[in-house]
């Protein structure tokens, strides 16, 4: 039987579909989980790198090596093509990025042979910049055939995701597909039924659709500055009236950063900055998380600490083992102020879709809820406020996009 393949690969997690004449799947890709960290732990010594929750449990059982994570966000900047140092050998990004997906292909290849494949892909890969979006569906485009698929298309994540919501629609009607991933937010307008899925042609059906480059790590990045941070100085007062130069900690905050600051240059740095530092022993507490390389094991924890306030109003932040300072107190409302910013985004990106596909907020029937970030209660709370009347319906949150991607190929290559 013929298969047909769909990947999502994300920011945050990543997921590898198939389709048949009958049904869309999921397939198992680590320890039976159709989902898989999109993590990759490069180890030194010439050993084979290690990929997902395997990557994440070398990180922390202290192997050698280096943890990267976030390696979508190098799509369409210069940082796809820089190098990062691990064990004397300079590994460029696109080398890593590379690796990963080579890792997905061989699950593929391992349950249904083929030589087609649909990828997902943000509305936009970077914001308000056509060229440097092309330019990065173009190198993801390049590393999917490097792999081996000789047949490589693209679409949209939130449409992937409306082909998934497809499946059990009882009636036809106007859905909002919001799609809040680890480093994008899609918003689409679809038209979806039991009788159109087999159009030949659902283009007319897309009455809307928009992106923009926020996602949960993003709401990592901004918890960590207002609350893990500044117990290692961020913004602390210096002599003379100073402040700590803010880059370190917005290094140390953002995924695909952290392993920047793993240099002797930045350990000078700090050394002597702690000389001018009103509270040196918050300089040392940075000095112990940059030195010991717990960069990455902090930003689990408050990641961890995020998703805890989803279902209670405060939570322990348990850092003190990495930076030998406080266990803070985490607060849902303080989270909130945190991301007010990107909250207000996402909410004018709900806005402007609706008024894009030209309707009125009582028009659309349901708001499909998928991607990681969108369990968080502050953004169920914006959907909400924009839609009033509007039913909300929540999908597989990790697995909507590759099953509507492997649906989608079934689609264009069958």
């Amino acid at each position: 039987m013929t298969h047909y393949c769909g990947i999502d690969f994300g920011t945050s997690n990543s997921t590898v579909g198939l389709a048949d004449r009958t049904r869309a799947r999921l397939l198992p890709l680590e320890d039976g989980s159709p989902t898989l960290p999109s993590a990759v732990f490069w180890q030194t010594d010439s050993l084979p790198p290690l990929f997902g929750r395997a990557a994440i449990a070398a990180y922390l059982e202290g192997e050698d090596g280096r943890l990267m994570r976030g390696l979508k966000s190098t799509l369409g900047f210069g940082l796809i093509d820089e190098k990062t140092s691990v064990g004397g050998r300079a590994v460029a990004f696109r080398e890593v990025l590379s690796r990963f997906v080579a890792h997905l292909r061989a699950a593929q290849q391992a349950a249904a042979p083929g030589s087609s494949v649909i990828l997902g892909r943000p509305v936009h890969f970077v914001d308000d910049d056509p060229a440097a979006d092309a330019a990065a569906e173009a190198t993801l485009g390049e590393i999917a055939t490097q792999c081996g698929w000789q047949e490589v298309a693209f679409q949209y994540e939130p449409i992937a995701a409306a082909l998934h919501y497809e499946q059990t629609a009882a009636r036809e009607e106007l859905v909002l597909i919001v799609d809040i991933g680890g480093g994008t937010s899609d918003v689409s307008v679809v038209r979806v039924g039991p009788g159109r899925a087999k159009l030949p042609d659902r283009s007319e059906d897309i009455l809307a659709n928009d992106g923009i480059r926020v996602g949960g790590t993003d709401f990592d990045r901004l918890l960590s500055l207002a609350e893990a941070m500044p117990h290692l100085g961020y913004l602390a007062p210096t002599r003379g009236g100073g402040t700590m130069p803010r880059h370190y900690y917005l290094d140390l905050a953002t995924w695909h950063r952290i392993n920047a600051l793993y240099t002797a240059r930045t350990a000078s740095d700090l050394k002597a900055l702690r000389l001018l530092a009103d509270e040196p022993e918050r300089i040392d507490r940075m000095l112990r998380v940059v030195g010991g390389r717990h960069g990455h094991a902090l930003a689990m924890r408050v990641e961890a600490g995020k998703e805890a306030l989803s279902d209670s109003d405060t939570t322990r932040l348990r850092m003190s083992d990495l930076t030998g300072g406080p266990n803070p107190i985490l607060a849902r409302d303080g989270f909130e102020a945190a991301v007010e910013v990107p909250i207000a985004r996402i909410r004018a990106l709900l806005e402007r879709v609706i008024a894009d596909a030209g309707l009125a907020p009582d028009r659309i029937g349901t708001a499909f809820l998928t991607g990681g970030s969108s369990q968080l209660p502050i953004l169920r709370a914006t959907v909400a406020g924009v839609l009033p009347t509007t039913s909300i319906a929540t999908g597989d949150m990790l697995g909507s996009v590759g099953t509507g991607l492997a649906l989608e190929a079934r689609r264009r290559f069958g």
